[in-house]
């Protein structure tokens, strides 16, 4: 059995420290997967995958190399539900888990909420991240790689 290791949608995630440092912790590799952006790093146990630019190139790799043990750190609900079917676990940059039993209510609302703004019924203003939410996501993805490593 495979180690499991840490998949980063890269692209504007607000938790690349915590997510290093965790992993540092569970000694777990973690991949940080973006269309631009990343920082170089010397540690051999962070890899950066630079994708195309377009839209999903990033969701596509993640989705493609993930597998059942392997955590997703993502908000894109439609990518999350694509690591789920795999049997990876999956986060979003404020803690929340992504599920079987919630993913489908998670695909309902971000369905609901698109056309709201193409309508003009919403302007789609999302919460800005506090320091709880980093708090809530240091949490979950260190209980997360437990049971990663675990098995």
């Amino acid at each position: 059995m495979s180690t499991p290791q840490i998949f980063v949608d890269a692209d504007a995630c607000p938790v690349k420290s915590e997510v290093i440092r965790v992993a540092e912790r569970h000694g777990l590799k973690v991949t940080f997967v973006a269309n631009f952006g990343l920082r170089p790093s010397r540690d051999p146990m962070i890899i950066n995958i630079m994708v195309p630019q377009g839209p999903d190139a990033a969701d596509n790799w993640i989705a493609e190399h993930a597998s059942a043990r392997d955590i997703v750190i993502t908000a894109d609900i439609p990518l999350a539900s694509r690591a789920l079917e795999k049997g990876a676990i999956v986060l979003g940059p404020t803690g929340r888990p992504f599920t079987r039993a919630s993913i489908g209510m998670a695909l309902a609302m971000r369905d609901l909420n698109q056309h709201l703004r193409e309508t003009g019924e919403s302007r789609g203003l999302n919460a800005g991240f506090t320091a709880k939410d980093r708090s809530a996501f240091l949490q979950a993805l260190d209980e997360a790689a437990g049971r990663a490593v675990r098995g």
